[in-house]
């Protein structure tokens, strides 16, 4: 009897190892599975060129679509117990899986999900909760947003109004949240609410896990500065969660988001590579390409001006500098330690750093960074007639010129805009500032006349 060929996974999907596997055994199997899996058009262009090359034979929508196989696998978090999803790695050997799977550009989808709900599960939700949630994040089957900062309630969380009161074994919402990443196709939230006003504003506090799709969840769409949709208002009236869906004690909510807001600062901070890891624009490797391509055309300002090259050289070494800090971050979650105030640091480097290297690669770009031809400005006449015609009007067709009006933005300058964002979004610069002077460097914290006071006797926005 002739065997077939061995196949790299079992019946679930799962990448199958060996009791106890060595570093080698690991790298095998990944080997294996990727040549099993990963469509050979990708492979040939990763090997050839990296996530460069694979953007042009692979779409996002194709990516997408293909994903289901990589959230199987176990690979997406190699180091999460299978029964949540992964593979049960110690931390050097998931460091193999992600080498080998590299140079394939296979990015994680559901960031909210892996990045902000995860650890609270991990760090104060039960047995049952993580059972339930962790595998379906993995996988991709239900997407994450984070429901924390409000109108009134920013760079001072803590003050949110966002009420929960508890009707039997559920709790009734009520409130507002804003600035809601991809909210529009979340299935669920992590949300802080307020569960006693009068305690001190971060005592009466709650975490909970919300379902998007129920009635009393209203969520409305904010657009960017670049014309696409990621942001979101939510309004919530008399939104119901199951008590089995709250993650930590009554009141200790403010703790419990401490897991998420580590984990965002964390993943806003990015890993110093640029590519996927970075909100807005590219790294320094496509700001390098960039200068040289201008230099070849014969062009001003490119690398071959040594002041430009001078300043590109700059943020080079801050980047490295970025990976570096980063990575300490990384030392403390492979020793089984959650991530701590020291996050701060690669997110507060991060923000300035990525608007500089972002309006870097404009000026590299000169007048064709000013202006270019744009679909937008032929389709905006007759829709803004359109649109007066119809009084104050549906937006319909005002949001198909932000359409036509995103998709002809070049990728420098829609990098640039998005960058603007980086000093505020996963908590303010100076909210993280005060975090590095208090927690890291102990000084002392800054005066607060109403510390300790209920949170229904401080005055608010």
């Amino acid at each position: 009897m002739v065997e077939g060929p061995r196949t790299s996974t079992g019946v679930d999907g799962r990448l199958e190892l060996p009791p106890s596997p060595d570093a080698e055994q690991v790298r095998a199997a990944v080997q294996a599975w990727v040549a099993e899996h990963v469509p050979a058009a990708w492979q040939e262009a990763g090997r050839r060129g990296g996530a460069a090359a694979i953007r042009l034979v692979r779409s996002r929508d194709e990516y997408e679509r293909w994903y289901p196989v990589f959230g199987r696998s176990g690979l997406v978090a190699p180091t999460w117990e299978p029964a949540y999803g992964g593979l049960g790695l110690a931390p050097d050997l998931a460091r193999v899986v992600d080498a080998e799977l590299r140079p394939f550009n296979l990015g994680r989808l559901n960031p909210l999900g892996l990045s902000n709900a995860a650890p609270a599960l991990f760090a104060h939700g039960t047995e049952e909760q993580r059972l339930r949630f962790l595998p379906p994040i993995v996988r991709n089957e239900e997407f994450w947003c984070q429901l924390f900062s409000e109108p009134g309630a920013g760079s001072d969380l803590a003050s949110l109004a966002t009420r929960a009161v508890r009707e039997g074994d559920s709790w009734i919402i009520t409130g507002q949240k804003v600035w809601t990443t991809w909210g529009f196709r979340a299935d669920y939230g992590v949300l802080l609410a307020r569960t006693d006003p009068d305690v001190p504003k971060r005592a009466g506090i709650t975490y909970f896990l919300l379902d998007m799709h129920q009635p009393g969840v209203d969520v409305r769409p904010l657009r960017h500065i670049t014309g696409e949709v990621d942001f979101c208002e939510v309004f919530l009236d008399e939104a119901v969660v199951p008590d089995s869906q709250r993650i930590g004690r009554v009141g200790d909510g403010w703790r419990v988001a401490g897991a998420t807001l580590s984990g965002e600062r964390q993943m806003v901070s990015g890993a110093g590579s640029g590519g996927v890891d970075r909100i807005g624009g590219s790294g320094i490797a496509s700001l390098i390409r960039l200068a040289r391509k201008v230099s070849a055309q014969g062009l001003p300002g490119g690398w071959d001006d040594p002041v430009m090259r001078q300043e590109i050289v700059k943020l080079y070494t801050e980047e490295r500098i970025r990976g570096w800090t980063n990575e300490r971050v990384r030392q403390r979650l492979r020793a089984g330690l959650a991530p701590g105030p020291e996050s701060s640091i690669g997110k507060v480097q991060q923000g300035t750093l990525n608007q500089r290297m972002q309006a870097l690669a404009v000026e590299i770009l000169g007048a064709s960074g000013a202006a270019w031809e744009s679909p937008a400005v032929q389709a905006a006449p007759a829709a803004g007639a359109a649109h007066a015609d119809n009084g104050a009007g549906s937006g319909t067709d005002a949001d198909a010129v932000a359409a036509q009006y995103a998709e002809s933005l070049i990728h420098e300058v829609r990098g640039m805009l998005r960058s603007r964002a980086n000093t505020i979004e996963g908590g303010t610069t100076e909210v993280n500032k005060n975090i590095l002077a208090e927690r890291v460097l102990g000084l002392p914290r800054e005066p607060d006349p109403y510390q300790g006071k209920p949170w229904r006797d401080v005055p608010r926005s």
